[in-house]
């Protein structure tokens, strides 16, 4: 484009739906470029903190940015009479939030796709109709450190931008003119040229993306294993097959810079694979699943596409399922217990609706939020690293969540809790713990808790009540740190060690606990020939048999609660061997002694409304 042109162009109000981490590079970025932006997001505790501590960009790209339009709600938006919104959403979000994209349609209003997948803005044209519908091709990502903290993980640019009936060159241009002046290089193509990059950068999601999710594997572990890569191959095919069927073709080494391309890549997990990981819902549908549309549409066969789309759905599924089952059954076990079982008096409280409890538990590696409501439900929960030079101030976020909720109470826990000023009250992990899981199982059981420093075991009576524990010695070994630390020094990538141990018939452990020692030995079965799928199982086998050696109660059901089971859980199985009894895994076991903690705020607040002699009025739990 020529000078002349450039100094013609208008500035547009921009406005941006969805702060993940595309959202956030974008704003950032568009606001440094001198852009009036206004951003979007429906969680309002991130919301909350940006407009606190603004966003930050790490790692690849180092900026730190503050908004002054920042809203919870897309219709909101509205009132500013944008001229461009660009969405960064998930994509199947995109038909959830339908309704409010509809009510910002005005007479001059452009929106952009900037997702993944494939036909993702035919959502948008759908609505706004095709003249007023761009759609982005974005080459950089990251992953979120905190809620409003993105580490840049890659840009590998440029990134392009077209409108898809090619009418509103000039709000392409303009996006594009404003990100390439802040090193975000961005290119206006045509209408059909943008197809093929979209196609291009799918194919490109659909060959690792699935794998990465369902192996728990960033891009540069997935490529660094063969089997991995010569899968990588097919899928890329079969998407080039498809792809030259819709009339789109690529160079005939498309597959080498590919591959090459991909041998490239750092430790990155895609989107679909934290998604994945954190039991959320995926774009595979938009992903493979759009390949293996296509393909049906031309008879050409995408086995491998249908296979990953399949699995993906499937882990989802089971993913969802199971975090609705637990909760929905063992309330019903909890309320029997109470109400028949046990025979407490069930007390009446004065607790209204939006009334909300806080619990903090501050441990050796992460602090752990948990919110709830007056029917004891987790509304909310969030983790920060406890060591981290780069992490949200704990005050800030309890600000955040103050302004969000109406929190009456609160209550600190672990290790921090003598430090932590800000809480009402402070409670053993111990007790939190027995508040937590007893909310769920009622009546006698042991809540087994390897944490990042220590293991406890709790027992506890008909009643719920804590009726003795057992620590382990002082030294952390067979905790989350020891695991950690034994994992790096030989080479072990700690969330592959569950995977890899379930996969071992191995029936040797460690002799020694001491990391020093430990790395010894290990570097000694390597020699050995030992496979790393032997070495997981014999580190946790040493876990499971420190473990056992403490007293343990196979009388009474058993649970395990905490961050270390949240990762490694074929230790439940090795433990259910030596233990020989069944074992069940809280939900959300990391954050069940937060919980606990928010559970005992409640309750302390309903005695201090007893004492100042209010009247009560509705069902309390008892703890």
């Amino acid at each position: 484009m020529d000078k002349t042109k450039i100094d013609n162009l208008k500035d547009f109000k921009v406005g941006i739906v969805g702060l993940g981490p595309v959202g956030m590079i974008t704003a950032v970025h568009l606001k440094e470029a001198g852009c009036n932006v206004a951003i979007c997001d429906h969680d309002k505790i991130k919301v909350n903190l940006i407009r606190k501590e603004g966003i930050k960009l790490e790692e690849a790209i180092n900026k730190h940015t503050f908004f002054e339009h920042i809203f919870t709600n897309i219709s909101e938006l509205k009132e500013l009479d944008l001229d461009i919104v660009i969405f960064a959403l998930k994509t199947y979000q995109l038909t959830s939030v339908l309704k409010e994209i509809y009510k910002l349609k005005n007479d001059h209003l452009c929106v952009v796709s900037a997702q993944n997948g494939l036909d993702s803005e035919q959502i948008l044209s759908g609505v706004f109709g095709e003249s007023k519908t761009l759609r982005m091709v974005i080459n950089y990502a990251g992953n979120m450190n905190a809620p409003n903290v993105v580490k840049v993980t890659f840009f590998n640019g440029p990134n392009y931008i077209a409108s898809m009936d090619d009418s509103k060159e000039e709000e392409a241009n303009y996006i594009s003119r404003k990100l390439t002046e802040v090193s975000l290089d961005t290119n206006t193509i045509h209408s059909f040229e943008i197809i093929k990059r979209v196609w291009e950068k799918n194919i490109l999601n659909a060959a690792l993306s699935p794998i990465c999710a369902i192996g728990k594997l960033t891009i540069r572990e997935a490529m660094q294993i063969s089997d991995t890569v010569e899968i990588v191959e097919v899928i890329i095919q079969e998407g080039l097959e498809v792809a030259e069927a819709e009339k789109i073709k690529f160079d005939d080494d498309f597959m080498r810079i590919a591959m090459r391309y991909f041998k490239k890549a750092g430790n990155h997990f895609p989107s679909l694979a934290v998604d994945l990981m954190n039991n959320r819902e995926t774009e595979i549908d938009y992903m493979n699943g759009k390949l293996v549309e296509y393909g049906r549409k031309h008879y050409i066969r995408t086995s491998l596409n249908l296979a990953l789309t399949n699995m993906v759905k499937a882990i989802t599924q089971k993913n969802t399922l199971n975090t609705g089952a637990i909760l929905s059954a063992n309330t019903t076990v909890k309320k029997h217990a109470h109400q028949i079982e046990m025979g407490h008096e069930r007390k009446l409280s004065p607790l209204k609706n939006g009334e909300h409890f806080l619990g903090v538990d501050l441990g050796s590696a992460f602090v752990k939020f948990a919110v709830i409501d007056c029917n004891d439900e987790m509304v909310y929960t969030s983790a920060l690293k406890t060591v981290n030079k780069d992490r949200l101030a704990i005050r800030h976020v309890l600000e955040a969540l103050k302004s969000e909720y109406a929190i009456k109470y609160s209550c600190a826990t672990g290790y921090g809790r003598k430090h932590f000023y800000e809480a009402d009250i402070i409670k053993t992990e111990i007790n939190c713990a027995a508040a937590g899981v007893s909310r769920y199982f009622s009546g006698p059981k042991n809540i087994i808790d390897i944490g990042g420093e220590d293991i406890k075991i709790i027992r506890c009576d008909d009643f719920d009540n804590v009726d003795s524990f057992y620590l382990n010695d002082k030294c952390s070994a067979g905790t989350g740190s020891f695991i950690s630390e034994v994992a790096e020094r030989s080479n072990l990538n700690v969330s592959e060690m569950s995977g890899l141990a379930s996969k071992s018939e191995f029936a040797k452990e460690l002799n020694s606990f001491c990391t020093v020692f430990a790395k010894t030995e290990i570097m000694n079965w390597l020699y050995s020939g030992v496979s790393i799928q032997d070495i997981s199982k014999g580190i946790y086998l040493s876990l499971a048999n420190k473990v056992a050696r403490l007293k343990v109660d196979t009388t009474v059901n058993s649970y395990m609660i905490g961050g270390v089971i949240a990762h490694h859980p074929y230790l439940k199985n090795l433990l259910e061997e030596k233990l020989s009894q069944e074992i069940q895994i809280i939900e959300k076991p990391q954050h069940i002694v937060a919980y606990g903690a928010a559970l005992i705020a409640k309750q302390s607040f309903l005695k201090k409304l007893e004492k100042s002699g209010e009247e009560i009025l509705t069902l309390d739990n008892n703890i």
